[in-house]
């Protein structure tokens, strides 16, 4: 039987009792005790991956044994040791989910003891919360999400050995009904272009609209992303206000940055746009500040988000169009427009830079059914009028 030795830690041996693989480790002085841990496993490489995981502890200095974690600790570490590497937007809230939501209700469980009992009991309190408590009542996608980000950290501990396996898994969540997205015309993208036509933020529209672009996509563009000569947009950061600054980071994911063909039209009205931008960085002189985003506000540094909302809200209003609309929903206004045109499902999920042809889908699939009715009737030409049905 092979073993695997290091100083301290005996060998990965097999228990002829039971069959399970084990080892002995010594921990050292903890709390002014000699502690020693034993790892249990089905496999000899369960057992190597846990060993590993303990002694990757030790070489950075980490004190507590994984058995003495608590479900808080743990979450702690992860967000300083592996989400610190996520996008700042990512992290804030990833640490606001955790902070405001998991740990006051769950953690002071030790990491390896929370049962699928203790988790559903905190997305049944989330959901129930009153706002006599000081916390606004959750909804289903705010409970959804908090299990998401409790799940990510779970398979974190599971594959450095510190738990056996998710218990979110076997939680049942709020059951959260996504609406379907509701096609757009060709009447009310005139009617919104007609809205904000001529005005400096004008070029915004039109991108969102015939591009599909995020918010933080849009706002995140710079000066050296266009080609007009080429005709192509290449989109690669997201401009998005963490905390009490605006920064651009990577976009939402890697399959999001592409280079994307720009219609015509599209192009003449950014061309428009760039001449308007010149023109306003002579006029502001010494009080302009160069970011090279493509779209600035009249002093050249970028535009605030929630800026660019109250301007759409206002260019609803004027434009007839139901106040309710998100600017979001220019993306999907975008989406059915090219499933309207009959454009391949491959094509649009190209455009929107989702990372699979199964998302776009999903959230487009319904919108499918009267292209294929049109394909049908199409397909129904071949036969005739005079042609017999065998």
């Amino acid at each position: 039987m092979g073993k695997l030795r290091r100083h301290g830690e005996g060998s990965i041996y097999q228990r002829e009792s039971d069959g399970l693989w084990c080892t002995s480790v010594d921990l050292g002085i903890i709390n002014g005790k000699r502690k020693r841990k034993v790892i249990y496993g089905k496999t000899r490489k369960e057992v190597a991956d846990k060993l590993k995981a303990l002694h990757r502890d030790q070489a950075i200095g980490v004190k507590i044994a994984p058995e003495h974690y608590t479900v808080e600790q743990f979450l702690k570490r992860w967000l300083d040791e592996v989400i610190c590497n996520r996008e700042p937007r990512t992290q804030v809230s990833y640490r606001a989910t955790i902070n405001n939501h998991i740990v006051p209700l769950i953690g002071h469980y030790k990491l390896q003891k929370p049962l699928p009992e203790h988790v559903q009991a905190m997305a049944n309190a989330l959901r129930q919360k009153q706002p006599a408590e000081g916390k606004r009542k959750l909804g289903p996608h705010s409970v959804e999400y908090a299990c998401l980000v409790l799940s990510r950290a779970l398979n974190q501990a599971r594959r450095w050995g510190y738990v056996a396996k998710n218990v979110v898994n076997d939680v049942e969540l709020p059951k959260v009904r996504r609406p379907k997205i509701q096609p757009a015309t060709e009447q009310q993208a005139h009617a919104l272009l007609a809205a904000v036509k001529d005005h400096r933020l004008e070029g915004i529209y039109w991108v969102a609209l015939f591009l599909g672009l995020r918010r933080g996509e849009v706002l995140g563009l710079k000066i050296e992303s266009l080609d007009v000569e080429a005709c192509t947009l290449r989109v690669d950061g997201s401009l998005q206000r963490v905390g009490k600054e605006l920064v651009r980071s990577n976009t939402k994911t890697e399959s999001s940055q592409r280079t994307l063909p720009v219609p015509e039209p599209v192009v003449r009205v950014l061309r428009t746009h760039l001449k308007r931008l010149e023109a306003e960085r002579l006029s502001a002189g010494d009080d302009w500040e160069e970011h090279g985003y493509l779209f600035a506000t009249e002093r050249g540094t970028p535009i605030e988000p929630s800026n660019l909302i109250r301007h759409f809200k206002a260019a609803l209003k004027r434009a007839g169009l139901p106040e309710t609309t998100r600017f979001h929903d220019l993306r999907h206004w975008c989406d059915s427009l090219l499933i309207s045109y009959k454009v391949h499902p491959k094509a649009i999920q190209e455009i929107l830079g989702h990372a699979n042809i199964t998302t776009t889908l999903n959230i487009y699939g319904h919108l499918l059914p009267n292209v294929l009715r049109d394909a049908a009737d199409q397909m129904a030409g071949l036969a005739g009028e005079d042609d017999e049905v065998p």
